[in-house]
């Protein structure tokens, strides 16, 4: 295992009160390869924007005007709102990763796509958003918080969106041409009609949505997690639930050909997480799926410090009852899930790799993509440096293949 070289480009930088803000791109949200490209070629993609919780903003740059804010549960500042999601075509030489471009999101109409929330509403949660005045900020129905990356053969990418949640097909410019979203509940399409999402997406936990996608090589069959169990009927059963929802979809109609339940692993598990304080089961998070033959992912399960790495089987028999993708049914997927012993059919999984042996690891890997058959790399989140953190970069080399396709 290695750290690969990697500077983070500057956007801004901000005098506050106690300290400077260095806003920097980040591109660790979600890593991808294109079939067809020469080796060491890597797309990248960051998350909504610079955005900082209230009381990070308090204690590390002094903000103390926004302490009315801490009351506002979920409550983020932006303090660059006109940075939005952005691609990055990266390249791997030797231990350097290589910027060479950015490739800002744009809307059909040719507009940057914002990284602003989408409105609320009965049947979503929405987080609320403000900038460094305190002064609440508008939100966008087509602002998307980017995380998982698909680069198709076309040129074109599918994107995993947090905010609806949503699957956003873009062109090789990185304008958006389709959206997937919750559908209304209660509404039908015709058979022929490209279908929006089921309506239980829209029950996910907020800034708990689609975390995790890859492709098929044909192309044919996404696949995507959402990032914690949904909050279905309500936060207290995605904060017991011990299962995350991950759905084959067919990539042309967008209809859900089948629902797995993904197990996580117990807290206690996550030593380095452990020993950094309290550490609960509603932290643990599913953040890329990377396809690495057929009905066979890896899956990037994690805490912040602690990240594993799990094969897993895609199994016929482990399908889950098509009740389960009702949001009317209950009792729900994630009541049932709070069990010590499943009633549903559960993934299995093989442990391929876990920090908690290579403490030189850093915090919060969120994108992982396969250079060959036997070397994983990962980026971290530095979410867009308001904190400080840096994008690290790391090749894993693994002693047996992890596919036979390099």
């Amino acid at each position: 295992m290695e750290r690969l070289a990697w500077e983070d480009p500057v956007i801004d930088t901000l005098m506050l009160p106690s300290g400077t803000m260095t806003l920097r791109y980040g591109f660790g949200s979600g890593l991808t390869t294109r079939a067809g490209d020469a080796p060491g070629h890597v797309w990248a993609i960051g998350d909504r924007g610079p955005n900082i919780k209230v009381r990070d903003l308090i204690s590390q740059y002094g903000l103390n005007q926004l302490t009315p804010l801490l009351s506002v549960s979920g409550a983020k500042i932006m303090p660059r709102p006109d940075i939005g999601p952005t691609l990055a075509e990266l390249r791997v030489e030797g231990n350097v990763v290589t910027l060479v471009r950015m490739v800002p999101l744009t809307t059909a109409s040719g507009h940057p796509v914002s990284g602003l929330a989408n409105p609320g509403s009965e049947d979503l949660m929405s987080e609320p958003v403000f900038d460094l005045a305190g002064a609440p900020i508008a939100a966008d129905p087509d602002g998307l918080d980017t995380e998982g990356l698909v680069a198709l053969s076309d040129g074109g990418f599918w994107v995993g969106d947090e905010f609806g949640p949503s699957l956003v097909r873009l062109d090789a410019d990185g304008m958006v041409i389709r959206r997937l979203l919750p559908r209304t509940p209660g509404t039908s399409l015709p058979a022929d009609v490209p279908a929006d999402l089921l309506p239980i997406a829209a029950k996910r936990q907020l800034n708990r949505g689609f975390e995790a996608l890859t492709i098929s090589a044909d192309e044919r069959w996404l696949f995507l997690a959402f990032q914690s169990p949904l909050a279905h009927p309500d936060e207290e059963a995605h904060e017991q639930a011990r299962h995350v929802r991950l759905w084959r979809m067919d990539a042309d109609t967008g209809r859900v050909a089948a629902q797995y339940a993904y197990p996580l692993d117990p807290p206690g598990s996550f030593a380095r997480d452990c020993a950094l304080g309290t550490f609960e089961r509603r932290d643990i998070k599913v953040s890329e799926l990377l396809w690495v033959g057929p009905d066979t992912l890896l899956v990037l399960e994690r805490g912040s410090a602690t990240t594993k790495i799990y094969r897993c089987a895609l199994a016929p028999e482990a399908v889950l009852a098509d009740g389960h993708l009702d949001a009317a049914s209950r009792p729900t997927l994630e009541e049932l899930s709070a069990a010590d012993e499943p009633v549903f059919p559960v993934l299995a999984k093989t442990l391929v790799f876990t920090s908690d042996d290579f403490p030189e690891l850093g915090a919060d890997m969120e994108g992982m993509a396969l250079l060959s058959s036997t070397e994983l790399l990962l980026v971290s989140d530095n979410d867009f440096g308001v904190t400080g953190a840096a994008t690290q970069f790391w090749r894993i080399r693994l002693p047996t293949p992890l596919s036979a396709k390099a």
